[in-house]
């Protein structure tokens, strides 16, 4: 029998062997939406979910497939949640992990409370206008760090400190990076929701 078809909404080629691999179990192969020839979604919305879902409803109409969504990025408390949703441009176009973090330590000068969380919200829709879309979410908890530490990662994972391992989640191996995962949460939750919906 043929795998069911998913239509992965980002053609992050990391995103697309993590989910392939996670939902291998499903019989189902997941493939970015640029193969497809999906053009990009705009994101206009203040909330993770809000973004994932438009991505993921985006994906199914230009297709007809079911399509998955991910909408992640890092929230820190003394700046009332920023850099949210506007994670991968907070320092501008072009998108830069350079100076996101830069920018980052600026807004950080003289804070005490460096408490902060990557969150990440996963929807999986299996039409465009699917009335009961699955939804997850994962959160991953820590500090902001006043200079960056590591080279592994992406994104302000050098910033981004860890107590339980004492280090940076850019100094985590891959497997230490996934049993902290927002990501990896957010998809554990999601599976339980396909073995009890199905697809």
């Amino acid at each position: 029998m043929a795998k069911q078809r998913i239509v992965l909404a980002s053609n992050n080629a990391g995103k697309v062997k993590e989910f392939n691999h996670l939902l291998a179990q499903f019989d189902f192969e997941v493939i970015p939406q640029g193969e497809l020839g999906v053009p990009e979604c705009p994101e206009p919305f203040a909330t993770f979910v809000e973004n994932a879902l438009a991505k993921a409803r985006h994906a199914a109409e230009f297709t007809g497939l079911p399509a998955l969504a991910d909408d992640s990025g890092l929230c820190v408390h003394a700046l009332g949640g920023a850099p949210g949703v506007l994670s991968a441009r907070f320092a501008g176009e072009p998108k830069s992990d350079l100076r996101n973090n830069e920018k980052l330590q600026t807004e950080m000068q003289g804070k005490t409370d460096r408490r902060a969380w990557y969150y990440a919200a996963l929807v999986l829709v299996r039409s465009a206008n699917d009335p009961q879309p699955l939804i997850a979410d994962g959160v991953c908890t820590g500090e902001i760090l006043t200079s960056p530490q590591g080279d592994g990662g992406f994104g302000y994972d050098p910033l981004f400190w860890r107590a339980d391992f004492q280090k940076s989640v850019a100094q985590l191996s891959a497997a230490e990076k996934s049993t902290i995962s927002h990501r990896a949460k957010a998809l554990q939750k999601l599976i339980e929701q396909l073995k009890e919906t199905g697809l």
